[in-house]
């Protein structure tokens, strides 16, 4: 999602979803090891839950990559929370 111009706390939020703990901490694993090799060791500035809870947000400060549980994605339902903010760049389904 595209929060650009308005939003302070980010430019874009990508979100994405798996269907146990153990997917979302291969996801988790995946997105951190990428991002390192690409963009040349670059490390999140925070990482905040858990694959247990559900949701885990990694925030590399331009963008805040959310990685849910898929019934943890449709409870807090982000995309129609930012829907009026925001502008949706990719949707893979």
């Amino acid at each position: 999602m595209d929060l650009r111009p308005d939003m302070v706390m980010a430019d874009f939020f990508v979100l994405c979803n798996g269907t146990s703990d153990r997917q979302l901490k291969a996801l988790i694993d995946y997105v951190r090891k990428g991002v390192k090799e690409r963009f040349d060791g670059l490390l999140p500035f925070h990482i905040d839950g858990d694959a247990e809870s559900g949701w885990v947000i990694i925030d590399y400060s331009e963008v805040v990559v959310h990685l849910f549980q898929e019934e943890k994605r449709q409870y807090y339902d982000l995309e129609g929370l930012w829907r009026a903010e925001s502008s949706v760049l990719l949707s893979i389904q």
